[in-house]
């Protein structure tokens, strides 16, 4: 029987089959990831904490966040080819390392320079989670399931900035920075002592094809053909204009905007924050569903995201008076929670452009767009607040510009994408319709 005659949903010939054992494996791989979230967003609810402690002004705040994220978006390109040439289980174990020793790290900080330094170590370590946990997925579960397993993925990850958002400070303010942050980082020793027992990087039988690696030629023949492909650019400057919006809210500015410059209490700005975090799961799974049953709703949902998020903020930073009233706040942060899922949509044009071979390389390009525009943003937030005398308005305004970027670059690439994908759907099913039986 051909893989033409197949019906729409069954399993493709060399597919893995997924089931329990996939969903076990795979979820050691996720709470990694869900660690590696708790203690990447920890500064967002410590960052007024942060300022008292180490004595510093908002530029230099943002630092710990902008460095954070640099390390995280330098380190895309060389994990993606570290998970394709080590596989998952080796990445994701030296990435549970270096996060847990990080946070180590910040806990004991006596002086911003350290400190800063143990945020750059966490960053690191950060950085080797998520794709691999994209390519366990892939290794683990049909090509079918891509969509919504990523959309899970992101969903445990919002998870753990909830955990963050919730129980982190209520520690923080309970018994102290140092106890705070020391005591959260024995997650990361269980994490990685999971990985080291249990974690597989794929089923029996489905090993993936040796695939040579020579030295920096490898290398450069892995990013130039994944950059060649449209898709995964594509995926690149959705990941870059939908994700930074929610990141920069949550990493580090959200509470002071709410407190400072809006007039809350921490208490219910806190609450605000678990609101983005709850919406981004419940819309996480919305778009998984929709994106598994129709492929073509992807573009239409970033760029709906994207617009969406533009006019909650242009509402918000232009309110008379300067303080939004609170059902506006509520909405904003809701919209926001949709972000983080309308970013995940960026690996769904980047993972069909891409052989088996390119997908960790093609996964940390695209990677690379949101944590880039974050950083800017993080970076121009705090210049800006420090140049105006804490004017959030005209702070926050750099949203806009990063988004009017990157809606012009998904334009410009959009069609050559989809012509592109186009093509090699047509090629496989003429292949495969000659498949013997």
């Amino acid at each position: 029987m051909s893989t033409a005659a197949r019906g729409p949903n069954s399993t493709p010939a060399g597919d893995p089959p997924g089931g329990r054992r996939a969903m076990a494996v795979w979820g050691i791989g996720v709470s990694v990831y869900f660690v590696a979230v708790i203690f990447r967003t920890s500064l967002g609810v410590a960052g007024l904490d942060a300022a008292d402690r180490f004595q510093v002004n908002a530029s230099a705040l943002s630092t710990f966040s902008i460095l954070q994220l640099l390390v995280y978006a330098g380190m895309q390109i060389p994990v993606g080819l570290l998970v394709d040439r080590l596989g998952t289980r080796k990445v994701l174990a030296i990435g549970a390392v270096l996060f847990t020793a990080g946070q180590l790290g910040f806990a004991f900080s006596p002086s911003y320079g350290t400190a800063l330094a143990s945020r750059a170590l966490l960053g690191c370590g950060d950085a080797m989670t998520f794709i691999s946990v994209l390519r366990l997925g892939s290794r683990w579960f049909p090509v079918r399931r891509g969509p919504m397993v990523a959309q899970l993925a992101g969903l445990v990850g919002m998870a753990g900035n909830l955990v963050s958002t919730l129980v982190l400070a209520r520690l923080l303010h309970g018994v102290g920075w140092t106890a705070a942050f020391a005591g959260s980082a024995l997650a990361g020793g269980v994490v990685l002592v999971l990985v080291l027992l249990f974690l597989k990087d794929h089923p029996e039988g489905h090993e993936p094809e040796p695939f040579p690696h020579r030295g920096a030629a490898y290398v450069r023949r892995q990013i130039a053909a994944s950059w060649r492909e449209p898709g995964t650019r594509l995926g690149l400057w959705v990941h870059f204009t939908t994700q930074f919006p929610a990141m920069v809210f949550l990493l580090l500015w959200g509470l002071p905007f709410l407190v400072q410059a809006q007039g809350l209490s921490r208490a219910t700005a806190g609450e605000l924050l678990t609101l983005v975090v709850l919406s981004n799961m419940v819309v996480g799974l919305v778009y998984g569903q929709v994106v598994a049953r129709h492929h073509g709703a992807r573009l239409p949902l970033a760029l709906g995201t994207v617009g969406a998020t533009a006019l909650m903020w242009a509402s918000t930073l232009a309110y008379p008076g300067g303080r939004a009233p609170m059902w506006l706040l509520v909405v904003l942060c809701a919209v926001l929670g949709a972000c983080g899922p309308a970013s995940m949509l960026g690996f769904d044009f980047a993972r069909p452009a891409n052989p088996p071979e390119r997908q960790g390389t093609a996964s940390g390009i695209t990677n690379m767009g949101g944590f880039v525009a974050s950083m800017t943003t993080l970076f121009a937030v705090g210049v800006l607040l420090d140049a105006t005398g804490d004017d959030y308005r005209i702070a926050f305004s750099f949203v806009f510009v990063l988004q009017a970027v990157g809606v012009s670059q998904i334009l410009r690439l959009r069609g050559r994408a989809q012509r592109r994908e186009r093509e090699r759907l047509v090629a496989s099913r003429v292949e495969t319709v000659h498949v013997p039986a």
